[in-house]
């Protein structure tokens, strides 16, 4: 049986698209969106589009993955929306943005090539 200090490697781990995902939700996090709701949609997409990715890369069935893919992608489109809509209403500075669509735009190709 494994002690505590046993290291695991999970699929997802070894995804670039999923390490870039998290990176996009600590951009999400940095941008500190003023607007409540507009902060938690954001939020919530890049939370999920990380869950995804790693629930896809899990998934058995190369269909089920790619669905699960396309569904992160559409996740990740949706927090650089949301970053970008903010920062058009002053809900969060400009400069947020560029980083955000950077990250965002890296999810967005690693995805599309996991789907393909």
């Amino acid at each position: 049986m494994p002690n505590d200090a046993t290291l695991y490697s999970l699929p997802h781990h070894n995804l670039i698209a999923y390490r870039v995902a998290c990176d996009l939700l600590v951009a999400v996090v940095q941008a500190q969106i003023r607007d409540s709701k507009l902060r938690d949609q954001a939020l919530r997409a890049a939370k999920s589009a990380c869950l995804n990715i790693a629930e896809a890369n899990g998934r058995a069935s190369g269909a089920d993955r790619k669905r699960v893919f396309a569904i992160a992608r559409g996740e990740a489109s949706e927090a650089v929306a949301a970053v970008e809509i903010a920062a058009l209403a002053g809900e969060c500075a400009k400069e947020h943005v560029v980083k955000v669509q950077r990250l965002g735009g890296r999810t967005v190709a690693l995805l599309t090539g996991l789907i393909r």
